[in-house]
């Protein structure tokens, strides 16, 4: 994700508002387990903004063979919004980011204040993360040693439980020391049976020049080369490792010309913005909600508004209260701003934006799963990411959640598929 450029934008669009709950509190931390890693350690890599085309391009020799022996499909639709955080929580927990609480990378909430990527304090409170059970809680509380590299929400103690294993994100941090530190975790004598990955080199390129670039291509080949180191590493370990890959989203091109701002619709004092980009969401002030609602519901070119109980179902997305009480979306390749830049500032250029509809082409994520639990060579149709939780809990042999996945989705690509555990 590109964090410096995103933040950037948003910062001077933020604005205070009051839009939420607090998640259910945190259960108190489970009692200590034996510890008993799985046969076949189970790696979860995600590189993000890693569109599912993209391994079309003749660029990735490395993940494309994963594929060919393996399971893949042509698209793996995230959850609304398209974003980072939501997206990679909902990967880990199986729930939307409308029941997680995750519901933006840009939050408000009234107890617990406003949420963003560079706000440290934040991201490590565990009450923002509390509405969800990632699988490495899960995991950790059977007793099953994790560890995750850079994955979002793995740097809080969601509901009492830490991996055993975790790192503070640093984006400088380069892919290759990203692919060393996990093989170092595997040489420890307690080795991981679950661990994660994460590559955000191709995601920022995307935001920066766009996803048709050769800046987007020299990334994504740079990626599926440690992907391949990492392959060596574990080989040279004699470690026979399940891994899915995954990205939380696609990535569209973008325009300075195909810009909406709010400020020619209405004034911009009737109403606090929480976020802005491809989706925005906003808060009328007190009062004021006819006008929002006469400027904002009305038709509009390359936009479309909704009160948060009228978002289609189909996004299922508008219940938590963390969503603003309206959201616009944009049309893909068009983002929302509150105002244009001042006169003597220009806004920083993107290329590239994601947040948008989910069934679109452009925001198709890519899946592959290779390992001794699939069936080779397997193309499944497009499915949602709330699906490959119930794939994890089944590759860590732990009993089924009730959440907004279909463990009979992916559970037939599997050589052996146990019937659902009880």
């Amino acid at each position: 994700m590109m964090i410096t450029r995103l933040l950037a934008l948003s910062a001077a669009l933020l604005l205070a508002a009051c839009a939420g709950n607090a998640p259910p509190p945190a259960p108190p931390p489970p009692p200590p387990a034996t510890v008993q890693a799985p046969a076949n350690p189970v790696i979860l890599i995600s590189v993000d903004g890693l569109r599912a085309d993209y391994l079309q391009r003749g660029l990735t020799p490395n993940i494309n063979a994963l594929a060919s022996r393996g399971v893949t499909t042509p698209a793996m639709r995230p959850s609304f919004p398209s974003l980072t955080f939501p997206n990679h929580y909902t990967l880990v927990t199986g729930l939307r980011p409308d029941h997680h609480g995750i519901v933006n990378n840009n939050m408000q909430d009234p107890e617990l204040g406003r949420f963003a990527l560079s706000i440290r304090e934040a991201v490590e409170e565990p009450r923002w993360w509390n509405g969800g059970e990632p699988i490495w809680v899960t995991a950790e509380r059977a007793g099953i040693p994790t560890a995750t590299m850079f994955w979002p929400g793995s740097e809080a103690a969601i509901r009492g439980v830490r991996p055993r294993r975790w790192l503070k994100f640093d984006g400088k941090m380069p892919n290759t020391a990203r692919v060393d530190q996990l093989l170092a975790w595997m040489d420890e004598t307690t080795r991981p049976g679950f661990a994660t990955l994460y590559f955000d080199t191709v995601d920022h390129d995307g935001h920066e020049y766009g996803p048709d670039s050769p800046q987007v291509n020299a990334a994504v080949a740079e990626v599926d080369g440690q992907i391949g180191r990492l392959l060596a590493g574990l080989k040279a370990r004699g470690i026979t490792a399940n891994i899915i890959l995954v990205a939380d989203h696609g990535m569209a091109q973008v325009s300075d010309d195909r810009r909406i701002f709010l400020n020619g619709l209405l004034d911009p004092g009737l109403f606090t913005l929480v976020h802005g980009g491809a989706v925005a969401g906003l808060n009328p002030l007190p009062g004021r909600e006819p006008a929002v609602k006469a400027a904002l519901l009305a038709p509009h070119d390359h936009m479309q508004c909704w009160e948060k109980a009228k978002i289609p179902t189909r996004l299922h997305f508008g219940s938590h209260k963390r969503v603003p009480a309206i959201i616009c979306a944009a049309e893909p390749g068009w983002m929302i701003w509150l105002s244009p830049p001042p006169a003597d500032r220009q806004m920083s250029p993107l290329g590239g934006m994601h947040g948008y509809d989910p069934a679109h082409p452009t925001m198709a994520a890519a899946f592959v799963a290779a390992g001794p639990a699939f069936k080779p060579g397997l193309v499944l149709p497009a499915f949602d990411n709330v699906d490959v939780h119930p794939l994890l809990l089944r590759l860590l042999g732990l009993p089924p959640m009730q959440t907004d996945g279909n463990d009979a989705t992916l559970a037939p690509t599997l050589v052996a598929p146990a019937s659902p555990r009880r």
